[in-house]
């Protein structure tokens, strides 16, 4: 994601939301000032955490969010990194 996404709670909402719908995977904001993150789980519960990153809590501005296809890692759980 990218915009104003960083300082925003912008990691810990994606985290919440990604436990609360049985999402497995990480976030992290990167040097570039963009946040950067995994998502494995159900189809539903992904494409719905990917179509809040494209809002963003309150206070962000995203002005884009790329989506990447990959094969699953088997990750368990959620985290802020």
């Amino acid at each position: 994601m990218r915009g104003r996404v960083q300082g925003v709670f912008f990691r810990d909402t994606v985290r919440r939301r990604a436990e609360s719908a049985g999402v497995a995977g990480w976030v992290r904001n990167r040097p570039d000032g963009a946040v950067e993150s995994v998502f494995e789980g159900e189809p539903g519960a992904v494409e719905g955490l990917v179509e809040f990153c494209r809002r963003g809590p309150s206070r962000a501005e995203v002005a884009s969010v790329e989506v990447h296809e990959e094969q699953p890692e088997g990750l368990s759980g959620f985290e802020v990194r």
